[in-house]
């Protein structure tokens, strides 16, 4: 709206500019009061947008006004003040319904045959402008009931693209539910049977051991722990179950589908060299999938274009790297803030680096996570510092 009224502000004071020369060289009060009121209308219109009544009536004012300011001297027309009433007709369809610009439109081509009757043009001259804004009206008209269609086509268009994007939005919900809802039932399956009969093995075991041959109770110690043992894993994945945030690889997926459905992002995921079977644990699993959508969260909350491109892989089975690149401009003068802080933080609790790499083209999060092998220690000859003089470098096995 603001673009549209310098628009208008622009052409109005092009047209004046070259109707002031075509205006009589002494201009008395008068016109000059009906000039000053003309502009004050021009820029209390803007103003008015939701008040399309007193717009009405100020268009019907302007409209009279150029009687009073171009009124013919010496029966000479001033040629330009038919542009001056066809910007105001215009103004008006634009603005206005087509029942209040029909009002304006009428006040309007009563203003310009005061004028246009108050000169000496011949007949032909005369019929020349009375087909002129004939023309003029129709087609503006016509303009206007085509904005009105497109202007509710838009709206309905809007109204049908939050109704698809709540209905998306349920669509995940319901999923989610119906996902934590079987998770859920597997757990108190698992619980009820498998968790209820380790409980009863351990009881019998026990008994078994108090009667048992003092030669065997070492083996039956040995059965008792191994069946505890199950039973607390039994419990750990019926507690994992309960869970309703799923980190890791999956989580990324899962996060990049709803960011794409709901917020419009473009995301580019790619995945190489095994990053799919990366032995990666619980608690690093959850740090890529956090490092991952405060990435992307940044991008959708501050960046200018809404495109990403997500990065997955493990060359050697020895790291696990991710990137998530923004092809952007970047403030000079960035500097990283809280949620960037906590991601590298996160990250090498974990053995991991965060690198922030960002030019006038792009923006970019790189991080790296050590993989345990399976005896646990940490693959040798992977630096796991930044160095103090620069970004983060992987050695040794990269």
């Amino acid at each position: 709206m603001k673009k549209t009224y310098f628009i208008w502000l622009g052409i109005q004071c092009v047209i004046w500019t070259f109707a002031f020369f075509e205006l009589p060289p002494e201009l008395n009060e008068r016109r000059l009061t009906s000039m000053s009121i003309f502009f004050i209308i021009l820029f209390l219109l803007p103003l008015l947008t939701e008040k399309p009544l007193i717009q009405t009536i100020l268009f019907c004012i302007q409209a009279l006004i150029t009687i009073i300011i171009f009124y013919p001297i010496d029966n000479l027309l001033n040629p330009y003040v038919i542009l001056i009433q066809s910007l105001i007709i215009a103004e008006a369809v634009f603005y206005l319904s087509r029942l209040k610009s029909l009002i304006v439109i009428g006040v309007q081509l009563g203003a310009a045959a005061a004028i246009v009757l108050a000169t000496t043009l011949t007949a032909s001259h005369l019929a020349w402008c009375g087909l002129y804004y004939l023309l003029l009206t129709i087609a503006l008209l016509h303009y206007q009931v085509i904005y009105t269609r497109e202007k509710a086509a838009r709206i309905n268009n809007d109204i049908l693209l939050d109704e698809y994007r709540r209905m998306k939005r349920q669509l995940v919900i319901e999923e989610e539910q119906a996902r934590l809802d079987e998770r859920m039932l597997i757990g108190h399956e698992i619980h009820d049977s498998v968790g209820h009969k380790l409980t009863a093995l351990l009881m019998q075991f026990e008994a078994f051991r108090l009667t048992a041959a003092e030669k065997d109770k070492e083996m039956i110690e040995n059965l008792k722990e191994l069946a505890e043992q199950s039973l607390e894993e039994t419990r750990q994945a019926v507690k994992s179950f309960k869970q309703r945030e799923v980190g890791g690889l999956q989580g990324v997926i899962r996060l990049i589908r709803k960011l794409e459905m709901e917020s419009f992002m473009k995301v580019n995921f790619s995945v190489k060299h095994g990053a799919f079977a990366a032995p990666l644990t619980g608690e690093q699993s959850f740090a890529i999938y956090r490092a991952v959508q405060e990435a992307l969260t940044n991008i959708m909350k501050h960046s200018a274009t809404r495109e990403a491109q997500v990065i997955f892989e493990s060359p050697g089975g020895s790291i696990f790297r991710f990137e998530v690149i923004n092809f952007t401009k970047v403030d000079s003068f960035f500097q990283e803030g809280y949620g960037l802080k906590a991601m590298r933080d996160r990250l090498e609790k974990v053995g991991g680096l965060l690198e922030i790499d960002y030019d006038e083209h792009q923006f970019v999060v790189r991080g790296m996570i050590v993989l345990t092998d399976r005896s646990g220690e940490y693959d040798k000859g992977v630096a796991c510092r930044r160095s103090g003089d620069g970004p983060p470098r992987l050695k040794g096995n990269d």
